[in-house]
């Protein structure tokens, strides 16, 4: 897989951010880093040790990577976790440089299957530093960047192994568990809270509200709160490689 450039490199280009979620590494934002990198940007993964700290460390260590960047515009995409270390570190440093904010399945509002989790025997194993995070929740914060949310649909995940979620959700996340204060948009498509990160549907709704402030909805229009007609939209698939190069979608 393509290196990620380094830190001094295309200063003029726009750079984003990519961090990943709890139980993850960079690994696993390197699909959506390398479209990225394809669209033009100066892409990077924030690399972190989800069940050693609590958000303020993870916030603190997020803040030295982007001071590394000499990019002006540097634009940040979290999956789950990823967005609420990104919502903490807008909260203890400012939007000063940042262009436009990306969450993934992020549970700003609560995590059900969380506190679940944190009953649970080997809890401790399980969750680690992390326990706090989700006990601290809702994270009120309300950025002055443009943000944009995107839930999933599709129930497969470690949530419904030991709870069955109600409502729409992911597999961990629930839909209402998204919603963050002052979002300028929301798309939810059916995706599962893992597979988001290997859809390239998603991938191109990030590099859509990154260019423009909003999803691209394949025409529809901004996210109807109530759910119908969000589902529509074809969401399943894995990537695979196009003659050009570029990243794209077969159904499974």
């Amino acid at each position: 897989m393509q290196a990620e450039p380094s830190a001094v490199e295309h200063p003029l280009r726009e750079a984003v951010i990519l961090a990943h979620g709890l139980w993850m590494g960079g690994w696993a934002m390197q699909g959506l880093r390398l479209l990225l990198s394809r669209r033009g940007y100066a892409a990077y993964v924030f690399d972190y040790r989800t069940l050693a700290h609590g958000l303020d460390e993870h916030a603190r260590l997020l803040a030295a990577r982007i001071a590394e960047l000499r990019q002006p515009a540097i634009h940040l995409v979290g999956h789950s976790l990823g967005g609420l270390v990104i919502l903490r570190y807008l909260r203890k440093y400012g939007e000063r440089r940042i262009g436009r904010i990306v969450l993934l399945g992020t549970p700003a509002r609560a995590c059900m299957a969380a506190l679940r989790f944190e009953n649970m025997a080997a809890a401790e194993r399980l969750l680690g530093a992390s326990r706090e995070i989700w006990r601290s929740l809702p994270d009120d914060y309300r950025p002055q960047r443009e943000l944009g949310v995107i839930a999933g649909s599709r129930p497969w995940g470690l949530g419904s192994l030991v709870m069955r979620l109600p409502g729409t959700n992911d597999g961990l996340v629930r839909l209402e568990e998204t919603e963050v204060a002052g979002m300028r948009d929301r798309i939810v498509l059916p995706v599962s809270h893992s597979g988001m990160l290997v859809s390239t549907r998603v991938a191109r709704e990030v590099a859509a509200f990154l260019e423009r402030g909003a999803f691209d909805h394949d025409g529809r229009g901004a996210f109807d709160h109530d759910g119908r007609g969000a589902f529509d939209h074809d969401g399943r698939g894995v990537f695979e490689r196009e003659s050009r190069g570029a990243l794209t979608r077969e159904g499974r």
